[in-house]
């Protein structure tokens, strides 16, 4: 019994071999649907693709998978700033997605799914950090689904581009909005794989301490900052799959920005579906 219909046989034979994703362990989908019936109070995604994604990402360990769903719905459930009336339509959201504070790229860096992650684009005096994070993650929610296998077998490279950050940007991110990042990126149902933090600024060793305070030592060890300009990302990120800003030839910022605009607003009957998977959390 196949456990997915792979596009490739790249794709089968990654899986099988780095995530345990084996026929033989095909029943672990079964096996964490009748564990979620005996909590209907997190309100969970039982079909096939959406427990898989979390098995991917604890390579099928059980217990490992189980933590990450409830802690993923548990996290729907409270942080209702971030999960709750995503509307594509909002303005507050519309502006941020069109602002690019998160675009995906639509080439891969060794099959990995690749986003560029502008922490300074927004006006820390107009736009709200929990409003950054809302569209942040509805942008991502689009891609995963755009992009299911790359995001969730090969994982994803987020580039953290820190142009023109500055003390107000730093102030809407205290330890604690910090930790809540940390946690969500640690728990959502794709696999962060690269964290590359460019366009740095010196004291960029203490921002990240304080993330990495909040990392498991396995995210800590996927941290670099890039200090040489454009050239020491390349190393990492082959120039052919990035955008024109960033030194590649593949499309420009404003050309990407607008594909996902247009493609979070096809999304708005998902959004509207998905925000009824949330735990109940009492108040």
């Amino acid at each position: 019994m196949a456990i997915f219909v792979y596009s490739n046989e790249i794709v089968k034979h990654y899986a099988e071999k780095f995530l345990n994703e084996t026929e033989e362990n095909y029943n672990a989908i079964i096996e964490i649907r009748q564990w979620l019936d005996t909590l209907p109070h997190l309100n969970a995604k039982k079909d096939d693709k959406s427990i898989l994604c979390f098995l991917r990402g604890c390579k099928f360990n059980l217990e490992l998978t189980k933590k990450k769903m409830k802690n993923f719905y548990v996290m729907k459930g409270e942080r209702t700033e971030w999960f709750v009336d995503r509307n594509p339509l909002l303005p507050e959201i519309s502006e941020l997605v069109r602002m690019g504070v998160f675009v995906p790229l639509r080439k891969f860096s060794d099959n990995k799914m690749v986003v560029i992650i502008r922490t300074a684009t927004h006006d820390p005096k107009v736009h709200k950090q929990d409003d950054v994070f809302k569209a942040g993650k509805m942008v991502l929610d689009v891609a995963i689904q755009e992009y299911y296998e790359n995001a969730t077998v090969f994982g994803i490279c987020a580039i953290f581009d820190m142009t023109n950050i500055s003390l107000a940007h730093a102030k809407q991110l205290p330890p604690s909005m910090i930790k809540k990042a940390v946690f969500a990126w640690q728990n959502y149902y794709s696999r962060p794989k690269q964290l590359e933090f460019i366009n740095a600024p010196t004291y960029i060793n203490v921002i990240l301490s304080v993330f990495k305070s909040f990392m498991s030592a396995k995210l800590q060890g996927r941290v670099r900052a890039h200090y040489s300009g454009l050239e020491s990302l390349h190393k990492v990120v082959s120039k052919d799959i990035l955008p024109v800003e960033y030194g590649g030839s593949e499309s420009t910022m404003d050309e990407l920005i607008q594909y996902w605009h247009q493609k979070v607003l096809q999304y708005s009957d998902w959004f509207k579906e998905d925000e009824k998977y949330r735990a109940q959390v009492e108040k």
